[in-house]
């Protein structure tokens, strides 16, 4: 039996690299002849795995982490049509059926067939089916006609490797975020939160016509890599309110729209910057965005939060002001990121050298056995986007 190793969370704070079952065609006690094996070419440590990794989810300890995956297809099942053996694949990290009727709308992030405890599934992640991760050198995936998203040209591929590993989470959940609020030409944005997601947010923005794209967040180096292509930025350690540096950066107080992409681990702003309030950026991205706007939430929020400081918390239920979002009639988008949705057509801006997303977020190569410290580097806030080149496919 060939070998394989993967990224595997052993509790809080503690992820190893450990040798794990090679990956079969097989779901369960069947054949999963619509499946391909998948050798990894790169896969990506997400801000969600985080959560796992901080202990504030129910993640079980064992649990192989990686929902970021692209790879090369080295076996396929006889049930799989489109596909072959070689072709080098970017899989959405969302795991859908493509037979449902969530699927069949385009709602691929809520697939009804994949997850036996509720709608969606994904690889390597808590409460979501099951799936093993694809931190590792070799994957299964299942329904691959449907979830696999074909590079047309396998040198060309390599050659942006770097760009095109982002298809399978944080680019088109960034995109999702700024197509949810309404970005459009000559908007005036606010993304919350610099990590890969809103930096992937901000350039998306861009990419669509914002006029300006502020982000905000509490590490320097975060803001710098923001500005870095652009972006405006405001520093949420600082004392005077959101509000009064958008207004210091545009003349105006509000946004046309805001996306939420720090999520259910928010701090407070200011003098509050170090204590934990989940809540605190979904109620200033609604006192901050014009009535009538619209917000965009790919930012995680949970149903279950071991870690959280308070009972309510604990099972995602925050202290949000709805009554100003309501008042302000403003429109909010939450929920995973259907990938398919947008993947193809950002595959095209990437190959025809419209936006340079790897640069954006600050793509940074590592080797697998390197995973562990990749985590802690991110944790403390590292301003790069960490992707794991298992097979050393990428060190040119």
């Amino acid at each position: 039996m060939p070998s394989n190793r993967g990224v595997a969370y052993m509790g809080p704070g503690v992820v190893e690299v450990q040798g794990i079952d090679f990956p079969k065609l097989e779901l369960g006690t069947r054949r999963c002849d619509h499946g391909v094996i998948l050798k990894v070419v790169a896969t990506n440590i997400c801000g969600s795995d985080q959560h796992m990794v901080r202990g504030r989810t129910t993640a079980p300890e064992g649990l192989v982490l990686g929902h970021e995956i692209t790879g090369e297809i080295i076996e396929a099942g006889r049930d799989v049509e489109f596909l072959e053996v070689g072709d080098i694949v970017s899989a959405p990290f969302n795991i859908a059926c493509g037979r449902c009727r969530n699927c069949k709308e385009g709602k691929t992030g809520i697939c009804l067939n994949v997850n036996p405890a509720r709608p969606g599934a994904a690889f390597g992640y808590v409460d979501m089916g099951g799936w093993v991760g694809g931190q590792a050198e070799y994957v299964m995936v299942p329904y691959a006609d449907f979830n696999l998203l074909k590079f047309p040209d396998r040198d060309v591929a390599m050659a942006k490797i770097d760009d095109l590993t982002l298809l399978s989470d944080i680019f088109p959940t960034g995109f999702h975020g700024a197509v949810s609020a309404g970005v459009g030409p000559g908007s005036i944005v606010y993304v919350a939160g610099a990590g890969p997601v809103g930096l992937a947010c901000a350039a998306s923005c861009q990419l669509l016509g914002a006029a300006c794209v502020i982000v905000g967040d509490m590490i320097p180096e975060r803001l710098a890599q923001a500005r870095s292509f652009g972006c405006e930025t405001v520093d949420l350690r600082e004392d005077a309110s959101l509000s009064d540096q958008i207004e210091a950066i545009t003349g105006d107080p509000e946004v046309d729209c805001a996306v939420d992409c720090v999520g259910f681990e928010a701090r407070g702003h200011g003098s509050d910057a170090g204590t934990e309030h989940p809540a605190t950026v979904l109620n200033a991205v609604m006192e901050v965005t014009r009535a009538g706007g619209a917000i965009g939430i790919p930012g995680l929020y949970v149903t279950e939060d071991p870690g959280a400081e308070d009972d309510n918390a604990k099972i995602g239920q925050l202290g949000i002001r709805i009554g100003l979002g309501w008042a302000k009639s403003h429109c909010f988008t939450t929920g995973q990121c259907p990938v398919m949705r947008y993947n193809r057509q950002l595959m095209n801006a990437i190959l025809y050298d419209k936006i340079k997303i790897a640069d954006a977020v600050n793509v940074t190569i590592i080797s697998l056995d390197d995973a562990p410290a990749g985590y802690g580097d991110f944790d403390r806030g590292a301003a790069k986007k960490y992707v794991i080149d298992p097979h050393a496919a990428l060190s040119g």
